[in-house]
């Protein structure tokens, strides 16, 4: 028999909340928004609406597809569709948020801002290649035996950054750059800013994370005395309310002021220099220091918490091989690919993510609507079926040139263009997976009335 659950005061949904944010909030997503508004120009809250639904909105969902599900975490989230695809998509998943590409950001991003704009672009491989190593080595020592004191500074350091942030957004406020309405709009974002910003929310891989570390989140909601499944993703709901307020607050801020600057500044290479030129110019050289050590301490917490959950989940999964060397696997893979530099980690994340994203989307959108078709496998198979395809398509559009431009490449563009609607936008999963939706729904209804046809008749 299901425990009642128990009445929760305001206190407890902001403890939540508190935490919900905590798990989304980093320095090293900051960049992204900022590269937007620069990007978006004139159209910066257009392409923000659209970054938000993306990295605020859908990590939301994520916790909420958990709670409904009862799942343990990612890999038991993607069970329906089978063993071997939950172990694939995990798999991918601990990939992608460890050392394939957002730990090697962690280092790559600080460094961006508070080195790369002071050294010339041939001094940048030697300086990024000193950094990482100290950075890593440090990471790589407080993960091998996790203790309360990174997330002590975390907890420290957050509040922190925010209150820096404040006097940023303050003085830019008072004394903005220039006209947001006015700036340069970019070829990409005159007549697609909403779906550009929704695919730029990808980077922040927040919903990926939600469905990897979500059950955190929902344990904690149950050690609060609720447990109905509909309960704890109404909790998780309500309490998102100001943490989703004020990370799209702070997003929005960032577009805008990424937009504002173009008055002052060229469209950067990445938003680690860009955010580092912006500290610059509203609070001089002391404040682009202070942004530095605390966009530094910040990430270093980020990667700590990254290189933990990374050797925990694969610990669990392959036990053969302990912790420590799961952690140490990580950490010396993070190290080398974070030496290809940031713009690289980003230009090769994107292909990951344009697969990834439309699969988590999918799995999400079906585990919430489960209850309706009783998380029948043949719904989840056919989705996914479907969609794979496309997003493996889209996967291969964002790939760098050198492989992109082949001709294989190109013929399979080219057939893509003329065939799947949406395909010009990185969206051409979208009508496939509706496709397969429908079929698995149908089958599910149908299958019941044709078994209850037969048994009639014989």
């Amino acid at each position: 028999m299901e425990k009642t659950d128990k009445k929760l005061t305001f206190k407890h949904y902001i403890i939540i909340g508190s935490m919900l944010f905590g798990m989304f909030f980093g320095a090293g997503n900051l960049i992204f928004p900022i590269h937007l508004g620069q990007l978006a120009g004139g159209h910066w809250l257009t392409a923000g609406l659209g970054f938000l639904l993306t990295g605020t909105l859908l990590p939301l969902l994520g916790i909420i597809a958990i709670s409904i599900t009862r799942s343990t975490g990612i890999y038991d989230l993607a069970k329906p569709i089978g063993h071997r695809y939950a172990s694939f998509f995990m798999i991918l998943t601990c990939a992608t948020l460890g050392p394939l590409f957002a730990t090697p950001r962690t280092a790559t991003t600080p460094f961006q801002i508070s080195i790369a704009t002071h050294i010339s672009a041939s001094q940048e491989p030697w300086y990024l290649l000193g950094y990482s190593l100290i950075f890593f080595l440090l990471a790589g020592f407080f993960s091998r035996k996790p203790t309360g004191i990174v997330d002590a500074i975390g907890k420290i350091l957050n509040p922190a950054f925010l209150i820096l942030l404040a006097i940023i957004f303050g003085i830019a406020f008072t004394n903005p750059m220039g006209s947001a309405s006015s700036a340069h709009i970019t070829s990409d974002y005159q007549n697609g800013a909403l779906l550009n910003g929704f695919l730029q929310g990808y980077n922040t891989m927040d919903a990926l994370a939600a469905l990897l570390f979500g059950i955190v989140v929902v344990t904690s909601i149950r050690s609060f005395g609720q447990n109905k499944p509909s309960s704890i993703a109404k909790t998780a709901a309500k309490s998102s309310l100001l943490s989703i307020a004020l990370e799209a607050f702070i997003y929005l801020v960032l577009i805008w002021i990424g937009a504002t600057s173009l008055t002052h500044f060229k469209i950067s290479a990445d938003g680690g220099i860009a955010f580092s030129q912006i500290a610059n110019h509203f609070m001089g050289l002391p404040g682009e220091i202070i942004l530095a050590v605390m966009a530094t301490l910040t990430c270093l917490t980020t990667a700590v918490g990254l290189l933990t959950s990374f050797a925990e989940a694969l610990h669990e999964k392959f036990p053969k091989i302990s912790y420590k060397s799961w952690d140490m696997i990580s950490c010396i893979a993070s190290f080398l690919i974070a030496n290809i530099g940031l713009e690289q980690i980003i230009a090769w994340s994107t292909p990951m993510l344009m697969f990834l994203y439309p699969l988590a989307i999918t799995l999400i959108i079906l585990s919430i609507a489960s209850p309706l078709f009783n998380r029948d496998p043949i719904v989840y198979r056919l989705t996914t079926i479907f969609t794979i395809i496309p997003a493996l398509i889209d996967a291969l559009n964002s790939v760098p040139a050198i492989i992109s431009e082949q001709g294989f490449a190109q013929q399979i563009l080219k057939w893509d263009q003329m065939y799947l609607p949406f395909a010009k936008y990185g969206m051409d999963w979208l009508l496939p997976a509706l496709i397969g939706l429908l079929a698995g729904l149908i089958i599910h209804y149908v299958q019941p009335s044709i078994k209850r046809s037969k048994l009639k008749t014989e």
